[in-house]
C-alpha cells in the first residue's frame, strides 16, 4: 500500500462526476473515503477504481442531512485514513419543474439534501479538516445560466454559493480553502438519460467549445482546488466551457 500524505473525503461519490473525482484524486495519491447514501455496492466499484492505484481506500455511508450519522462518518473517515485534509460534497438531488407546478415535497426533500445536507457536511468538515486542507462544494451553472424549470434547484445551489463565501471567511488562520465548483452541462449517465438527441446537441452547442462537458473536466478543476490552488478561496468556480 502507497503511504499518502493527504485525504479526501467524497460524498456522492457514486455518481458520474463523482467517480471522475475519485479516480483523478487517488491518480493524484490521495487516500480515499467513498461515501454513498443508498447504494453500497457502487460505491464499492468506485472504491475498487481507487485501489487500482494503491492507495488507502474505505466506503463511508451517512444521510448527509443527518447531523448524527455525519458525524459518525467523519469518525469513521479519520480512524481509516489517519486524519481528513479534503473535502468535496458533490452529494447533491435535483427535481425540475415549473415553479408554478413543483411539488412542494420535492422542493422540501431538494432543500434537506442540497441545503441542509451541504450545511451538515460543511459544518463537520470546518471542524476536522486539517491545516492546508480545502473544501470544495457542488454549485451548479443553472444559477447563473437561470433556465426554465430550474427555480427551485437553482435556489438550493444559491444556497450552496452563499455556504461557501461565507465559510471560507470564517476559517480565517486555519489555512483551509473554502471553494464551490459550478458545472454546466456534462455528460454523465444520469444526465444523458431520457434526453433526445435534439435537446443533447441543443446543450452541447451552448458552450463555445461546441462539446458538452466531461465528468474529468469537472475532475480537473476539484484536483486543482484540492492540492495547488491555495490561493483561490471562497470562489464559485464556473466550470461549462465558457457559458455565458
Amino acid at each position: 500500500m502507497t503511504h499518502v500524505s493527504r485525504t479526501a473525503l467524497v460524498t456522492g461519490a457514486s455518481g458520474g462526476i463523482g467517480t471522475a473525482i475519485v479516480e483523478r484524486l487517488a491518480a493524484d495519491g490521495f487516500g480515499l473515503a467513498i461515501h454513498y447514501a443508498g447504494n453500497r455496492d457502487r460505491a464499492e466499484q468506485v472504491a475498487d477504481l481507487a485501489r487500482r492505484h494503491d492507495v488507502p481506500t474505505v466506503v463511508v455511508g451517512a444521510d448527509v442531512a443527518d447531523e448524527a450519522a455525519v458525524a459518525a462518518m467523519f469518525d469513521e473517515v479519520e480512524e481509516a485514513l489517519g486524519g481528513l485534509d479534503v473535502l468535496v460534497h458533490t452529494a447533491g438531488v435535483m427535481k425540475l419543474s415549473p415553479l408554478a407546478d413543483l411539488d412542494l415535497d420535492e422542493l422540501d426533500a431538494m432543500h434537506r439534501t442540497n441545503v441542509r445536507g451541504t450545511f451538515v457536511v460543511n459544518r463537520e468538515a470546518a471542524r476536522r479538516v486539517r491545516r492546508g486542507g480545502a473544501i470544495v462544494n457542488f454549485s451548479s451553472s443553472v444559477v447563473r445560466l437561470a433556465l426554465p424549470t430550474y427555480a427551485a434547484y437553482a435556489a438550493t445551489k444559491g444556497a450552496v454559493d452563499a455556504m461557501t463565501m461565507i465559510l471560507a471567511k470564517e476559517l480565517r488562520g486555519r489555512d483551509v480553502t473554502v471553494n464551490a465548483v459550478a458545472p454546466g452541462p456534462t455528460a454523465t449517465p444520469l444526465f444523458l438519460e431520457g434526453k433526445p438527441q435534439e435537446a443533447v446537441d441543443s446543450l452541447a452547442a451552448m458552450a463555445p467549445l461546441e462539446r458538452l462537458g466531461r465528468p474529468e473536466d469537472i475532475a480537473e478543476t476539484v484536483a486543482h482546488l484540492a492540492g495547488p490552488a491555495r490561493w483561490t478561496n471562497g470562489q464559485v468556480l464556473y466550470v461549462n466551457g465558457g457559458i455565458a
